[in-house]
C-alpha cells in the first residue's frame, strides 16, 4: 500500500459523515491530499460506507490518474481534484448532503447566515452560495472556489456542501459545523427576524477563534 495510513484516516473519516447525519447510503465523500507526493485518497464511487474499507480507497494523482485501486473512483473526484490544483493551502475536502439544514438552504438557493457567536468563530461570516453545475467535472470545483473565498465552506445549489481544510480532519470538522449552524439558522428563521451580529464583531470573534482558543504552544 502506498498510502495505508492516509487511507485509514480517510476511511475513519467517511464513517463520520454517517454518523453526524451528513450522508446517506452512498452519498457524500472526503478526500485528503498526501504532502509527499501530491497524491489524493477518495472514496470509491457508489461505495457504500458499511463496505468501505481503507484498502478499497482509491489513490489518484491531481489530473485523476489512478495510482492505486481497482474501483472506480467517486463521481466527484474532478471536483476535489480541481480544488487541490489551485489551492495549494488545501489538504483536505468534504462533500455532503446532509439530511436536514444545510442540503435545505441548497434546495432553496440561499447562504447559510451568519447568526450566532459559535458560527462568527468557526467561518467568519456566512457560509456563502455557489450556482448549479453539473456532477462529473470540474465545473462545481470551478463554482466553489469562485465564491468560497476565505470560508471553509460553500452551499452548491440544488447540491449541498463543499468544505476544506489544512487536513482532511478540518474539512470533516467543517462539514459538521455547517450542518449545525444551518439547523440552527432554519429554526431562527421560523421563530421570526434573527438578530444580526456586527461584521466587526464578526471579525474580531474569528479572530479569536482563529489565534486565542484552545491550546496554544
Amino acid at each position: 500500500m502506498k498510502l495505508d495510513s492516509l487511507q485509514r484516516q480517510v476511511h475513519a473519516l467517511h464513517l463520520e459523515l454517517p454518523k453526524y447525519n451528513l450522508a446517506v447510503w452512498t452519498m457524500g465523500n472526503v478526500s485528503a491530499r498526501a504532502p509527499e507526493t501530491g497524491w489524493v485518497v477518495i472514496k470509491p464511487s457508489g461505495g457504500r460506507y458499511q463496505d468501505l474499507r481503507p484498502d478499497n480507497l482509491v489513490i489518484v494523482d491531481l489530473y485523476g490518474n489512478v495510482v492505486e485501486g481497482d474501483l472506480a473512483y467517486s463521481g466527484d473526484t474532478r471536483t476535489h481534484l480541481y480544488i487541490y490544483r489551485h489551492r495549494p493551502d488545501v489538504s483536505g475536502v468534504c462533500h455532503t448532503h446532509s439530511r436536514f439544514a444545510a442540503t435545505a438552504f441548497a434546495a432553496v438557493g440561499r447562504p447559510i447566515p451568519c447568526l450566532l457567536t459559535g458560527m462568527s468563530g468557526e467561518f467568519g461570516g456566512e457560509i456563502p452560495l455557489g450556482g448549479f453545475a453539473l456532477i462529473g467535472g470540474e465545473a462545481i470545483g470551478r463554482e466553489v472556489l469562485r465564491v468560497i473565498g476565505d470560508s471553509k465552506a460553500v452551499v452548491v445549489q440544488n447540491h449541498g456542501v463543499f468544505t476544506i481544510g489544512k487536513t482532511a480532519e478540518a474539512a470533516v470538522k467543517a462539514a459538521v459545523m455547517v450542518e449545525d449552524a444551518a439547523r440552527t439558522s432554519f429554526y431562527a428563521l421560523q421563530l421570526g427576524a434573527p438578530i444580526p451580529i456586527a461584521p466587526d464583531d464578526i471579525a474580531k470573534l474569528h479572530d479569536r477563534y482563529s489565534n486565542v482558543y484552545g491550546q496554544r504552544a
